[in-house]
């Protein structure tokens, strides 16, 4: 029995004529995500890097988004979940964001604490 998939992304504001067309589409739209992850990577904006938001760096914040943005949308699309249930979608697409977000607040947390012991002299920094 096959099941039609829908070809359109974005809420319907990007329509595709078959599943060829959408799925190189989508490739193109996270070739794109990842190309400014890359840019970004290697030219480094100064702007960014200057400014902080929680005592990391606005570029720090912009990868961390932008792979957040690629997850989610590679689950949306490339595992079907907007061809699923609304209740199995809430709870596959939302547990893997909070978990996300729990780690990336562990994270933060246990680097700074890392960076503070290195940087008030209890450790030396040869290693």
């Amino acid at each position: 029995m096959a099941h039609e998939h829908k070809l359109e992304i974005f809420r319907g504001l990007l329509k595709f004529k078959s599943n060829i067309t959408k799925i190189w589409g989508v490739l193109i739209i996270l070739s794109i995500v990842t190309g400014i992850e890359v840019v970004l990577g290697i030219y480094k904006p100064e702007f960014l890097i200057e400014g902080t938001f929680i005592r990391m760096k606005y570029l720090n914040w912009i990868f961390i988004l932008l792979t957040i943005f690629k997850a989610y949308y590679i689950t949306w699309d490339f595992m079907h979940m907007r061809d699923e249930v609304k209740a199995l979608r809430r709870m596959v697409v939302w547990t893997g964001v909070f978990l996300i977000l729990y780690l990336v607040a562990i994270l933060l947390t246990e680097g700074d604490y890392i960076f503070n012991v290195y940087d008030t002299g209890f450790q030396s920094w040869d290693f």
